[in-house]
C-alpha cells in the first residue's frame, strides 16, 4: 500500500484526468507507457487508454466501482465498447442533462453519494449499475459530491468545510473511517488531484507534507 506523488501533462490536477476502481485504471488516450507502468504498479490495477466524448478529462465524465462503470451521455458508442471490451463490467451512459457523471456520484462498493440534481431515472440507473445503496445529499451546499469526496473501501477525504453532520453522513453511507483535508496545497476539491483505492494513491505533485500525512492516515495506506 502506498502513497505516491504525480503530475500529468505536467498539471498536477491528476483527478481530472484519471479514473480508477479496485480493479482498473483508465487513462486518457496518448498517455506514456512509462507513467502507465508506474500507476498499475503503485495501484495494483489493470490499465487501459479511453476517451468520452473525445475529451482527456476522464475524471468528471466517468463514475466507477467494482461492480459497473457510468459514463457522460457525451460518450460515443465505440468508446461505451472499448470500456466494455477491456473491464468485462456492465457500463452504461447516464440518462442526464448533467454531464459530469464523475463530480456527482462519490462511491465505493458500500455506497454512493448522489447529487440531488440528478433526475429520478437517474437515479434508478446508479443503484442497478453500481449494485449499492444510493444517498442524495449535497455536501457543503455543492451539488459536486463527486469532486468534493473521494473514497476508497478502506477510507476517504471530504471537503474541508464539510460539517460533522455531513461527515458523519459519509462515514455511516459509504461504511468507511473520513476525514476533511485539501491537496495540492490548500485545494479543497479533493477529487480534482487524488485518485485512490484500497491499495494505493496518486496525488498531485504540488500536494504539501501535512496534507500527504492526513491522506496517509485517512486512507489507511
Amino acid at each position: 500500500m502506498s502513497l505516491h506523488i504525480f503530475d500529468i501533462f505536467r498539471s498536477p490536477n491528476i483527478g481530472v484526468f484519471l479514473k480508477v476502481s479496485e480493479d482498473f485504471l483508465i487513462v486518457p488516450q496518448g498517455f506514456p507507457e512509462t507513467k502507465l507502468r508506474k500507476m498499475k504498479e503503485y495501484l495494483q490495477v489493470e490499465a487501459f487508454r479511453a476517451s468520452i466524448g473525445g475529451s482527456r478529462l476522464l475524471g468528471p465524465l466517468i463514475a466507477m466501482n467494482s461492480k459497473g462503470i457510468l459514463v457522460s451521455n457525451l460518450a460515443e458508442e465505440e468508446e461505451i465498447n472499448l470500456i466494455k471490451r477491456e473491464t468485462k463490467l456492465p457500463v452504461a451512459r447516464l440518462p442526464s442533462i448533467f454531464t459530469a457523471v464523475g463530480n456527482l456520484i462519490a462511491l465505493n462498493n458500500k455506497g454512493a453519494i448522489v447529487a440531488p440534481i440528478l433526475e429520478r431515472e437517474a437515479l434508478k440507473i446508479i443503484k442497478d449499475i453500481f449494485d449499492v445503496p444510493i444517498h442524495v445529499s449535497k455536501i457543503c451546499g455543492y451539488n459536486q459530491v463527486g469532486a468534493l469526496i473521494v473514497a476508497t473501501d478502506k477510507g476517504g477525504i471530504i471537503h474541508p468545510e464539510a460539517s460533522e453532520e455531513e461527515i458523519n453522513f459519509v462515514k455511516e453511507n459509504l461504511k468507511i473511517d473520513l476525514e476533511p483535508g485539501t491537496i495540492n496545497r490548500g485545494v479543497p476539491f479533493v477529487a480534482s488531484g487524488l485518485v485512490a483505492n484500497s491499495k494505493g494513491a496518486l496525488v498531485g505533485s504540488v500536494t504539501s507534507g501535512p496534507e500527504l500525512a492526513i491522506l496517509s492516515r485517512t486512507l489507511k495506506l
